[in-house]
Parts: structure tokens; sequence; C-alpha cells
């Protein structure tokens, strides 16, 4: 293997911004700010999210930002800041790196993810029936 995901991750956090959960949680009412969730839909239907959240898979994540592709999301190109999150912090570090190198700015990303978040006792929105 050439590069596992390991250097992957230690390249990408030394060119991208990450905040703690509480730093994150202070834009979470911030109007030029929007939190992504890169987390698989299972993962946001068993746990929760964090209140006001777009969904974006990270499979989609290029295709959503792409304004030349057929499924962009118009959020995207709102130019405003985007605060990337998943469950421990790896996929959206990842995401992060490849949003900025697209020329999304500014973009960052949660340390821990929403692991981190739900550990700090932050807002979460849960899902109908779950506690």
């Amino acid at each position: 293997m050439k590069r596992g995901f390991r250097q992957m991750l230690d390249e990408a956090n030394a060119e991208i911004e990450a905040v703690s959960p509480d730093e994150a949680a202070a834009l979470l009412e911030d109007d030029g700010t929007i939190f992504v969730d890169l987390r698989d839909p299972r993962e946001v239907e068993q746990s929760g999210r964090i209140p006001g959240a777009k969904h974006c898979p990270r499979g989609m994540l290029e295709f959503w930002i792409d304004p030349d592709s057929p499924y962009h999301k118009a959020y995207f190109a709102s130019g405003k800041s985007f605060v990337f999150f998943c469950a421990g912090g790896w996929r959206s570090a990842l995401a992060t790196k490849t949003a900025q190198d697209m020329g999304l700015t500014p973009v960052k990303h949660i340390l821990g993810g929403f692991t981190a978040w739900k550990d700090a006792g932050l807002p979460i929105e849960t899902p109908e029936g779950k506690k």
C-alpha cells in the first residue's frame, strides 16, 4: 500500500482547521455557518444529529460541492463557512481536506466528531422514538 489512511489523515490534519466541540457549538447559531453531517444515513437515524445540520453522505460530497455536477447542492455555493463532522473525526478530516482542495472555503471539522459532541453534552436532535 502506497499511503494508508493514517498517513492520509496526518497529511489532511496538517492542512486543515479543526475545532473542538465547544468551539463548534459557539458557531451553531451563526447564520453564516453551515454544519454538514457526513455520516451514513443509518448512523444519523440511530444516534441523532446536531440541530440544523445538513446531511451529506461522505460518498456524495464531491458531487454535491461541484456546481458542474448534476447532484450539486446550492448551499455549498452559498459563500458561507462550513463545519464538517462524522462519527469520530476521521471521515470529516479527509472530507475537509477534499473540500478545501476543491476550493470550498472556509471549512473546518469537529475534532472527535459527533461522538465528542455528544460526550460534551451539546445539543442533539434525536430520532423519533429514540433516547
